[in-house]
């Protein structure tokens, strides 16, 4: 194989595996919406939530950089459920 077809194999291999993970996660605040009652409540998360939360991990960065969303995914209670659900907050 040429030195060029290497390097576009390669392109191509890091471009789809790229394509891959943004398909794997839609970032969407609303599939955090199990979690709400947690958030605003003392109430535990639910299963469902810890799910949604990890799942949703990789959008958190994003959810900060919103001046709409900051304010609650910053919040001590929203800190407080990642914590419980074991979803590390991440340094943006």
């Amino acid at each position: 194989m040429k030195k060029g077809s290497s390097l576009i194999a390669i392109f191509l291999v890091l471009f789809l595996s790229e394509l891959l993970v943004t398909e794997a996660v839609r970032c969407s605040v609303t599939e955090l919406v199990p979690c709400a009652a947690a958030i605003t409540s003392s109430q535990p998360p639910s299963k469902q939530c810890c799910n949604k939360l990890k799942e949703q991990k990789p959008c958190l960065c994003g959810y900060l950089k919103n001046p709409s969303l900051k304010q609650y995914v910053n919040s001590p209670n929203a800190k407080k459920v990642a914590q419980t659900c074991g979803v590390s907050t991440p340094s943006c």
